[in-house]
């Protein structure tokens, strides 16, 4: 058999240079040996990037690419293809993974400086990769067809719209048509799995040539090719393969448990790789609260936001296009823009160091304003922020190679600076809140005082030589690294702090009421489920899950489940479509009810259980009754003979605080918030404490429905860590045989 096979090899390398090929690029390629844990992020952009492609390749086979049933196919793929979650999970967590390793990626480069010379081409390529990445992961937004996908494609979409003369016409080309349709639909589905995967796996194949080309840098920004042996071989290299594809095997197993942590047990990461809004079809008549791109967009996307002035005929909305566009654009400039002697931070000065460690603490900030909805304070502050993420890049020249700077060129530039960012904060000051405008204040000044104070800063703070030879000590260490990122952490989480308060709660005007879901609970799930079939069902459908699923999961005999869920002619296989014909929905509610497979995903199961027990007497409204959590509720009280009727009382309100409001003397809450607390005035069919339960019971099975898989999810999920942890002892002890001679 082995004799077959190298036949095999050579008949193949004679008309094919595999071995070549295989030796320039992995036996005989020679890395340096000291690499660190920041080297682990461009193997692991691969190891995302097969992920994504395998898991696009089987999506396909299932999803849709029409308006009509993109959504359905999806919640198709969910649950009805066999371990369909599984891919589905893969693909969007790996969207999010993509981007996270690749924004490391970038930061290492950042730090050691991989984009200097002979490497500019290597970053230019990358910086490539990191813009199709962003076109790829925008158009798969788009295609799981959720009100957020839309509405945030139609918010993207529209800034071409922007441009001077031929903005409509792009804008319209772009589309497809003269709104966002089923046409828009497919094109971006056609870019998304044929032309931009094709574009960038072109691109990842230039990126590793030009790489392998001239070598790898490495945390000394020392160049291995340099001092070589008499064989030819770097002193300082070693031989890729096997050292390093055995080195980074730990480093993708340690990954998969972070990886698969998040498909097992966390996939929606509280709606910041699946929306929440996009648990509800496209709708174009309804605008989610608060449109957001995805997490890995939102700094640019801050920006955008951050311009808020009008300069003619360039609006604000054009100039935050442009601002945004130059945030990509500038990094493609930076080996030119960086003159230190020395391409690592371990050999750089002070100053180097604090821009790195002010850069990074912004990009942070802009981030997560991005995700926020926008307020005076975090407009503010987006707007010093981007002020900062440019100043990093147009005043590299000057603090990357003092020495040979001008020091009045220095000192005009850091001024000007300067006087702009207190110029910024001061134009706001009659709007702002005292507690907000004090932090920004300080923010800012820190930041500007050391831009003032850089070119005296700077006098004396020369680079050191870099060694003739790698050094195997780890560089700064690891408490000076724990520190660094210390410091960051505090940059970013000091301004946002202030201006991070949310208004209001999370169920309206009040708090959400404790819930937690408990779906091994077979009991609770078939009590809910018959609360459902008797109150709900009548207008409301849960058309993505079928009575089969929910009769099997449920424990519910297919008889019992026939008798008492299916009130039509439907099969025990088919979806559960609304009982309530549509003429007679549109007739009683002026439209269709609803459907509520996905409203616990959509809302928060706490959302729900909350609102489901506030409903109150309200003779204003149409139907009689009104809604704590959701004001101006158009819909009956469903479960109104199980409550009873309620009406509005006086109730606590909070102190300033936070916490309630008591009387001085006799320590009592004080009443003053209008409709505070609800008193049953009319009893229903249950006790209070009973109608709890039904509503926990009802709401536990529309956590149920939402995701039916997820008490096997989490199991799996068990396994696989079980699995990864004994995988990761196998690779640490063959990574430590393999290793144990190099020095």
């Amino acid at each position: 058999m082995a004799n077959a096979l190298v036949a095999l090899r050579d008949w193949t390398n004679d008309r094919l240079p595999i071995v070549r090929a295989w030796n320039t690029h992995m036996g005989e390629y020679y890395a340096p040996k000291n690499f660190n844990v920041w080297y682990f992020f461009g193997v692991l952009s691969l190891v995302v990037l097969v992920n994504q492609l395998l898991t696009g390749i089987w999506l396909t086979m299932s999803y849709e690419p029409s308006a009509e049933r993109a959504f359905a196919s999806v919640e198709y793929i969910m649950r009805d293809v066999e371990y369909g979650w599984i891919i589905r999970y893969m693909h969007s967590t790996g969207a999010s993974a993509f981007f996270a390793v690749v924004y490391l990626h970038m930061f290492r480069g950042l730090l050691y400086g991989s984009y200097r010379k002979p490497r500019e081409l290597v970053w230019i390529f990358g910086m490539l990769i990191y813009f199709a990445l962003m076109a790829e992961g925008f158009l798969g937004y788009v295609l799981p067809w959720g009100n957020m996908s839309y509405w945030g494609a139609q918010v993207i979409i529209s800034l071409f719209g922007a441009i001077p003369v031929v903005g409509e016409a792009l804008v319209e080309w772009i589309r497809g048509d003269y709104l966002i349709s089923g046409i828009t639909l497919n094109r971006f589905f056609a870019l998304h799995v044929v032309a931009l995967p094709i574009i960038l796996l072109a691109l990842v194949v230039l990126h590793l040539l030009a790489l392998h080309e001239v070598g790898s840098n490495n945390p000394d920004g020392v160049e291995i090719k340099k001092t070589k042996g008499p064989d030819g071989v770097p002193l300082d290299g070693i031989a890729f393969h096997p050292y390093y594809t055995v080195h980074d095997i730990v480093g993708i197993v340690v990954f998969l448990f972070v990886f698969c942590g998040i498909i097992f047990f966390f996939p929606e990461m509280n709606g910041y790789f699946i929306e929440h809004a996009n648990f509800e079809l496209a709708n174009p008549l309804k605008t989610p609260e608060h449109i957001a791109p995805v997490w890995y967009y939102t700094p640019f996307y801050s920006m955008l936001r951050a311009v808020t002035i009008d300069l003619g005929p360039l609006t604000a909305k054009f100039l935050g296009f442009i601002v945004m566009a130059a945030a990509i654009a500038i990094m493609f400039v930076l080996p030119w823009l960086d003159r230190s002697p020395v391409k690592s931070v371990r050999y750089k000065g002070l100053v180097p160091k604090a821009m790195i460690l002010i850069f990074a603490s912004t990009f942070i900030i802009l981030g997560v304003i991005g995700v926020k909805s926008p307020t005076m304070a975090r407009t503010l502050l987006a707007q010093v922020s981007t002020v900062v993420y440019f100043a990093f890049f147009l005043t590299m020249p000057i603090w990357t190679k003092p020495e040979q700077t001008r020091p009045l060129l220095r000192q005009l530039i850091c001024g000007v600076f300067g006087v702009f960012m207190f110029g910024v904060v001061f134009s706001y000051w009659g709007d702002m809140k005292a507690n907000h405008l004090g932090l920004i204040l300080t923010y800012t000044a820190l930041v500007g005082v050391f831009f003032f104070a850089m070119p005296y800063l700077v006098r004396n703070d020369y680079t050191k030589p870099e060694p003739s030879r790698v050094t195997m000590d780890g560089g700064i260490g690891f408490w000076k690294t724990l520190g660094a990122f210390a410091i960051v952490g505090l940059l970013a989480f000091l301004p946002l702090k202030v201006v991070g308060a949310e208004t209001g709660h999370a169920c309206g005007t009040i708090p959400c009421d404790e819930f937690k879901a408990d779906l091994h609970d077979k009991a609770s799930l078939q009590s809910g489920a018959q609360v459902f079939f008797s109150y709900c069902a009548g207008c409301h459908s849960l058309q993505y899950g079928r009575y089969e699923r929910v009769a099997t999961d449920l424990d519910i005999p297919a008889e019992v489940a026939m008798e008492n869920m299916v009130f039509d002619d439907s099969k025990i296989g088919e979806l559960m479509t609304i009982a309530m014909p549509e003429d007679s929905a549109k007739k009683w509610f002026g439209s269709a009810p609803p459907d509520l497979t996905l409203v616990a995903r959509l809302r928060s199961p706490e959302w729900l259980y909350t609102y489901l027990r506030n409903f109150y007497v309200d003779p204003t409204r149409p139907w009689g009754v009104n809604n704590r959590v959701f004001k101006d509720v158009a819909m009956p009280h469903a479960l109104l003979e199980l409550q009873g009727t309620t009406e509005c009382a006086l109730g606590p309100v909070a102190d300033s605080h936070g916490g309630v409001k008591r009387d001085m003397l006799t320590g009592q809450d004080m009443l003053e918030a209008e409709c505070g607390r609800l008193e049953v005035t009319e009893a229903g069919k249950l006790e209070e404490g009973e109608f709890d339960t039904a509503v926990y019971n009802l709401v536990n099975f529309m956590s149920y429905m939402g995701e039916p898989m997820t008490v096997d999810r989490k199991r799996i999920g068990i396994y696989v860590f079980l699995f990864l942890a004994v995988f990761l002892v196998f690779a640490y002890l063959l990574n430590r045989e393999y290793w144990k001679d190099v020095h």
